[in-house]
């Protein structure tokens, strides 16, 4: 009878392979916009877009947070206990919040008026703590940056389109510039809540319409790994 002590099997993951810079930007961007084709975010979206001011500074913020919330969670993903990841994820978020809520408080007080509640509540914005669990917690600080500007900016495209869209049409203006004194009386619904509904609807229909066929189902999200056998060709995914 063997006296040598049995190694229990054991089976390794392979480590992820961190996906191109190209087809990070397009998910951002396009293929994953956590707004037009995700529909995350949608409570800021709808509450603060009736004026295009208010929807470039909201969405600018949101991405300034969620680049360097991803980085700084990159870096700590090797020393984060698994099972207070979420708690620490939340609390490096708010940290940047702070920081973006004082600068406008200091810098911007009409922006900062104007958006009330909602610079704090990016904190709770489900986008921010979707990329640090699907992407900073995995892959590297560089990586993980990237993943948050691209994500920041495609939210900050959609706010600024709806919010364009709302303040043109129901308000006649943009930036407070009159656009529309001599073309047509604003359409006011579109500055209340169900205006709101309305041109998110609109903008997203614009946004699926100009992006079919060119960056379709078979493009792989920025998440997967390109070696995959379903992912996209190489040509998208800036490989050979």
């Amino acid at each position: 009878m063997s006296t040598q002590a049995e190694v229990p099997f054991t089976f390794v993951l392979p480590k992820e392979k961190a996906p191109k810079p190209k087809a990070i930007v397009i998910a951002g961007l396009i293929k994953e916009n956590p707004t037009l084709k995700m529909v995350l975010g949608c409570c800021p979206t709808l509450a603060v877009t009736t004026a295009a001011p208010n929807g470039l500074g909201l969405g600018l913020a949101t991405a300034l947070v969620l680049t360097m919330s991803n980085f700084v969670i990159s870096l700590l993903r090797n020393v984060i206990p698994d099972k207070v990841r979420i708690p620490s994820y939340i609390v490096i978020i708010a940290g940047f919040v702070t920081i973006i809520m004082y600068v406008l408080k200091a810098y911007f007080p009409a922006l900062d008026k104007s958006l009330g509640i909602y610079i704090p509540l990016i904190v709770a914005n489900c986008i921010l703590l979707a990329r640090a669990e699907m992407f900073a917690s995995k892959f590297g600080p560089f990586s993980s940056a990237l993943d948050g500007l691209a994500m920041g900016l495609g939210f900050t495209i959609a706010l600024f389109s709806i919010a364009t869209v709302r303040e043109i049409l129901g308000n006649g203006t943009w930036f407070g510039i009159p656009m529309t004194p001599h073309f047509f009386s604003p359409a006011v619904l579109l500055i209340l809540p169900p205006g709101g509904f309305l041109a998110f609807g609109i903008v997203m229909v614009i946004m699926n319409y100009l992006t079919r066929g060119k960056v379709g189902g078979d493009v792989a999200c920025a998440t997967c790994n390109p070696e995959n056998s379903h992912c996209a060709p190489d040509s998208i995914l800036g490989g050979k």
